[in-house]
Formats: structure tokens, sequence, C-alpha cells
């Protein structure tokens, strides 16, 4: 909470200094923040104050602005980017880490991004270009391809003074271990080689057995890794199982945030990369097919609807509570999505336990729908002064309610053995069915029960 009041304190300063022009304070207070909470202030200000501010620290201090994109995120780095020479970004992109250059690099427009490369040194602009190689989200897209890594003949005291002479290489959580022909065998963690005599070889203490992810791996699969064996770090290593490059926390933690913002939009309907600036046009691109699917299965429950459009004309109270069984149901059956989802996402449910997730799920569908319907049938009952209306009521809901759970279990696990992203089209399908069902069960018992209902 403090440091939230700080930054915003900061944020309210960065303004006030634009506006009035002074950029000799303004530069001193950018360069006084960590990168993190420069990124969560650029985020808050207008198009033009973020430029502004974005172009005065790239000027004076060219590694704090381009860690500070870092932060912010590829997408809106490469915008503030993009406004600049290629000149200009080719030597900002070299005071980053190359797998951050990558992901930069990779959002600005195509000739704009060839010429960077071309002007970037040709070390650097050779390590991004590999990078580039790889498909997204994958572990060799995210993978940093500088790792320290020692050969298993070597001694422990020959790696502490080779890991003394190479301060610059990124967070050595642990001593990778390579043959002659760079084969990932083992790994040594750092308190391991610091009590063993330095005349030992690495290959007497190392780990042979340990994890790593191939660079075609799956981001989400490769931070599951992480999460599921508490690593710090993990290597990336080639089809031939050749060191390439290594994955640390700090970007596993980026994945974690990327995928889960992708599947709560995708339950929406909403694409996984769109922003809360996005411009409007992108977002109704982006947005308006799934509306448009949404409306045509929206059609399907109206038709079960005009079918007992004669017990609906008879009776125009039993309408009043068809958007409590819509609602209900529908409500039910994303909390069910919900959950199912995330649990596919995480590994947890397969098809060989999946049988138990139905179960599990039909069940707090079934009582959800008892203790609701009883509810729903006793309110109906005291307004409309008809008990028949409340049974048929809260037994519709009943009804919904397990189809709802059913359904919301179901349907991810078949779109996701057809290969579809469950995140991305299960709410359309859910939607419908408990839409349907709950006016099919409603409508269907008020005309069954419709000798009982007259009057009201």
């Amino acid at each position: 909470m403090a440091a939230q009041r700080r930054i915003d304190l900061v944020l309210d300063s960065v303004k006030r200094l634009l506006r009035l022009g002074a950029t000799a304070n303004l530069l001193n207070l950018l360069q006084k923040q960590h990168p993190a909470d420069l990124a969560q202030i650029f985020s808050e200000l207008q198009d033009r104050d973020r430029e502004a501010a974005f172009s005065l620290l790239a000027d004076r201090n060219g590694r704090l602005a381009m860690e500070t994109i870092s932060e912010l995120g590829p997408e809106a780095g490469a915008a503030l980017l993009s406004t600049r020479s290629a000149e200009e970004i080719a030597k900002l992109a070299q005071e980053i880490e190359s797998d951050d250059a990558a992901a930069l690099i990779d959002y600005l427009p195509e000739e704009l991004s060839a010429a960077v490369l071309d002007l970037m040194r040709p070390k650097e602009s050779g390590v991004v270009e590999n990078l580039l190689e790889y498909d997204e989200q994958t572990a060799g897209r995210i993978m940093n391809p500088v790792v320290f890594a020692l050969n298993e003949d070597m001694t422990v005291g020959e790696a502490i003074t080779e890991l003394q002479n190479n301060r610059d290489v990124e967070m050595v959580f642990y001593l990778y271990v390579v043959d002659d022909r760079k084969h990932l065998v083992g790994v040594v963690s750092l308190r391991r080689l610091l009590l063993v005599s330095p005349e030992t070889p690495l290959k007497r203490i190392m780990t042979a057995d340990l994890i790593s992810a191939r660079v075609d791996m799956d981001q989400e699969e490769v931070a599951r890794q992480v999460a599921a064996y508490n690593l710090l770090a993990i290597p990336v290593t080639d089809e031939e199982n050749k060191l390439v490059g290594i994955i640390t926390v700090d970007d596993v933690i980026d994945v974690i945030k990327d995928e889960a913002t992708e599947d709560i939009y995708r339950l929406a309907g909403v694409s996984g990369d769109e922003r809360a600036f996005t411009p409007a046009g992108e977002s109704l691109r982006k947005r308006l097919p799934w509306l448009a699917i949404n409306l045509a299965t929206a059609f399907l429950a109206t038709i079960v609807v005009a079918i007992f459009e004669p017990t609906i004309d008879r009776l125009a109270a039993v309408a009043i509570f068809m958007p409590v069984v819509a609602g209900m149901g529908g409500n039910a059956g994303m909390q069910t999505l919900t959950v199912i989802v995330r649990g596919i996402a995480l590994g947890e449910l397969t098809w060989s336990n999946s049988r138990k997730a139905l179960l599990k799920e039909a069940a707090v569908g079934l009582g959800n729908g008892v203790v609701l319907g009883l509810l729903a049938a006793l309110v109906a009952w005291l307004w409309r002064g008809n008990g028949t209306l409340g049974l048929v009521l809260g037994a519709a809901m009943i009804i919904n309610m397990f189809v709802a759970a059913t359904a919301g279990t179901l349907v991810p696990l078949g779109l996701r053995a057809a290969n579809i992203d469950p995140a991305l089209a299960s709410s359309v399908f859910i939607t419908t069915l408990t839409d349907i069902a709950g006016f099919l069960a409603y409508l269907g018992l008020a005309t069954l029960f419709i000798q009982y209902l007259a009057g009201l």
C-alpha cells in the first residue's frame, strides 16, 4: 500500500514536471525509480506524455529506458520505440538481454525490425535473429542464449575461478555441466560447489537426473515444470540435447501472468493480446466475430421459446421468471467452466480423471439447483400466489443447473480433444446450452401443468 502511494506521488510529480517543461528535474526523478515502477508510471500517462518521458530517458539513460519498456511489455514497448529511427532502436536494443530485445523487435513493423537487425552489432543481431526463428510462446523464443556452463572434466576449483571471471552472466542459480560436444549432462548447485574439495571433478558431484526444456516446448509447459519442481531456472536444449539457453524464474513469472490473462480474456471471447488502451477499431475487429457467433446461437434459444408461444400467450406471468432460469444456469455454467478450464491449463485435469471431475461438478450443480430452486419456488409462490408455478420454476432451475455443471465440464474437455482451445470457444456453447435447457425445462413443465396455472 505504501509502495503504491509512493508511485502515485511520483506519477503526479512526473505529470507536473512535464507540464512545466522541467526536463532536468524530470530526468533526475525518473532515474531514481526502479524499472518496474517506471513501467507502471508510464502505463498511466497519456500517450503524448508517455512518449515525452520515454524520449527524455532514452536520450540520457538508454539502459534504464529499455529496462523500463521491457517491464512494460513488448507490445507497449514496441509502440514507444516505433517512433524512433532504426539506428536509435538498434543502439537501445543492445542495452537489454537478447531475449527481451527479440520480444520487442518482433512487435515492430516488419521493415523497421529488419532494418534494426541489420544495424545491430553482428553478435547481438545474430543472437536475436536466432531467437526469432523459434515459434512464438515456446521455450526457444523466451530463453536467454547466454548461459554459463562448464565441461564435466573441469575441477571444482577451476569452476569457481571461471565463475568469478564471468560476472556478466545472467543469474547463475545453477552450474550446468556439459560434455565435449556441448551436450547437457548434469547440474551442480552453488552450495554443493562450495562444500567439496577444489580438486574434485564436476562429473563426480553433478546431478545427472535434471529437469530441462526442449526449444520447442510450449512456454506454459515450461512454467508448469518450474513451478512443479520449485526451480529458479531451467536449462533449454535442442533436439540433440545440446545446451542452448536458460529460462529464469523472472521470465516464468511473466509467462504465468500472460497465460492467465489470455485464459481470462478468452473465457469472455476476447483476444488474448487485447489491452485496456488497444485502439477501438482493433478491439471491434477482435470482439465482433465471437459476438456474431453468440448472436447466431442465441437464436436457437429463441426458437425454443417460440415453440411454447401458445403457453406464454395464455400465461403471461410465466414469462416473468424466464430470465431467472436462464441467468442462473448461465452463471452456474461459467463457474464450472472457469474451474475446468483452469484445471486443464494447470495440467490437473486429464481424460483419466475427468470422470471424477464430472461427478463432482454434477453433484455441485444438483446441490445448488435444489437449494436455489427451492428458494426461487418460495419467492414465486409468495409473489404470484400459486404453488404450482413455484414448483415449475424450482424444478426447471434444478434441471438447468445440473445441465450447466455437466456441460461446463464436458464442453471444454471435448474441445480440448478436438484440439480447440477450450478457453476460447467454451463460453459460447455453455451460454447456448443453458439457455436452451432452461427454457425447454421451464416452458415444457409450464405447458405440462398448464391446467394448474390457470388464472395467473
